[in-house]
């Protein structure tokens, strides 16, 4: 009986996708070898000041146990259980849960935490690992790659007869490379706001200094400040800020004029901060853009997932999920096609209209955290929107239930979504409470416009 040679696969990147794909794979006998610009985290300095915290999610969950590292992973997690809106001027902060009760919540986790844990399973499962190996150029036909190091600036020639996935983010040198090769349709669009990373550090006793188990945030309409929880007592802070106008990145450039406008807009976060003038001047902002392909592959040569696809604005929280069910459902298609070409083709097919969908949903709730988590319409849709789920749970299933405590395609929660907020905004029309709701009405519209949802309990 003959025994079929194990397949190789050479990634590009060694983050979060590229280290979870790396382990799928080199769980299932594949040979991968793995190519990184950075140094590994797991000895280095960890870049800092350019790293949103990561919301994990029911979706992105299922991919880590699809690996088996799912246990590994939620150690060093946080549970949120909502958003803890704070107030201008000082009131009470108020928790927005995310769910029905602590069965749906998500999960904080520090990226880098997520990073060097998914890459000692994937080194452990077998994978390969090249660090110092910025990808510079490619030769497709011939199979040749040239790195640079960036600790000499010397060029490390490699030659691969394996297809190459792109895992190196949003400005995936795979990506540039296979561009020059044939045009992928890429646009990106950049929001005109940007963002910097602050802390919040632990107590005296070590222990969180505000509500644990949420994600804090301070809406102000045109920009906004949140905070997410790290195992360690810490809470990384995110300001999102316009690059033009005032309060914005061109008026507010020194530490003091930071402190100033903290003390103005965010004041009971100030306290929390104490490190704020020294961290605003030394990390630099981060921009905040969405990225577009009309295509992802270049036959059966080299194939993109995760940013180095699809980046998107962080306001949903499912950039990192959606590259988890990426790296899943290209190990499955990698599986069933012995033809690469097949599988790549397959993957961007089932792929790039739920990409295309978060992107869009992301985008959308950043005007949601902005703008309307105060807005009294806004509150009063969301009671609405919690009695028609308790009604009828399986046909009125919340936006945010859908994308994050369920595995519905991202695209037919987009479709849903906007059937409800339909829905929502017509019943509601000219009311401040839900007494005069007409109940008969709404079920009538909700049974016949929204099936039952697979999943949905």
């Amino acid at each position: 009986m003959s025994v079929s040679p194990p397949r190789h696969l050479t990634l590009i990147g060694a983050g979060l996708a590229g280290s979870l794909l790396a382990t799928l794979l080199s769980r299932r006998g594949w040979r991968v070898t793995v190519y990184e610009r950075r140094g590994d985290p797991r000895v280095a300095d960890y870049e800092s000041g350019r790293s949103i915290n990561l919301a994990l999610a029911e979706r992105g969950r299922m991919a880590l146990r699809r690996a088996g590292v799912e246990d590994a992973v939620m150690a060093r997690t946080v549970m949120m259980r909502g958003r803890m809106v704070h107030p201008r001027g000082g009131g009470t902060p108020q928790l927005q849960r995310y769910g029905r009760d602590d069965s749906e919540v998500i999960w904080s986790v520090h990226r880098k935490n997520l990073n060097t844990t998914l890459l000692q399973l994937a080194e452990d499962a077998g994978a390969r690992f090249h660090f110092h190996h910025r990808l510079h150029t490619v030769d497709f036909d011939a199979g040749h790659a040239r790195f640079i190091d960036d600790r000499d600036d010397q060029p490390r020639d490699v030659h691969f007869d394996t297809p190459l996935i792109g895992a190196d983010g949003a400005g995936s040198a795979l990506r540039a490379a296979m561009n020059r090769r044939a045009p992928l349709g890429e646009r990106t669009e950049f929001l005109d706001h940007s963002y910097k990373e602050l802390e919040i550090p632990p107590g005296p006793d070590g222990r969180f200094r505000i509500e644990a188990n949420a994600l804090h945030i301070w809406p102000r309409g045109r920009y906004m400040c949140i905070a997410l929880p790290n195992d360690e007592g810490t809470f990384t802070v995110t300001l999102f800020l316009p690059n033009e106008g005032d309060p914005g990145f061109a008026t507010v450039r020194s530490g003091a004029e930071a402190r100033a406008l903290f003390a103005r807009e965010f004041a009971d976060a100030l306290p929390l901060i104490p490190h704020l003038c020294h961290d605003w001047e030394q990390h630099p902002p981060g921009l905040l853009g969405t990225l577009y392909l009309e295509r992802w592959h270049l036959g059966g040569s080299a194939v993109l997932l995760g940013d180095a696809a699809h980046a998107m604005v962080p306001f949903h929280g499912q950039g990192m999920n959606c590259a988890f069910e990426d790296c899943v459902a290209l190990a499955d298609l990698l599986e069933a096609h012995p033809d690469t070409a097949e599988a790549f083709a397959a993957f961007e097919a089932e792929r790039k209209p739920n990409a295309a969908a978060i992107q869009q949903m992301a985008l959308d709730n950043y005007l949601e955290m902005r703008d309307h988590v105060a807005d009294p319409g806004f509150l009063l849709q969301r009671e609405l929107e919690r009695e028609l789920q308790r009604r009828w749970p399986t046909r009125f299933v919340p936006h945010y239930t859908m994308v994050t405590f369920l595995d519905t395609p991202y695209a037919v929660a987009l479709e849903r979504t906007r059937q409800q907020q339909r829905i929502l905004a017509q019943a509601t029309a000219g009311h401040a409470t839900l007494e005069h709701i007409d109940w008969k009405a709404l079920q009538q519209a909700v049974h016949a416009q929204l099936p039952v949802l697979p999943g949905a309990h």
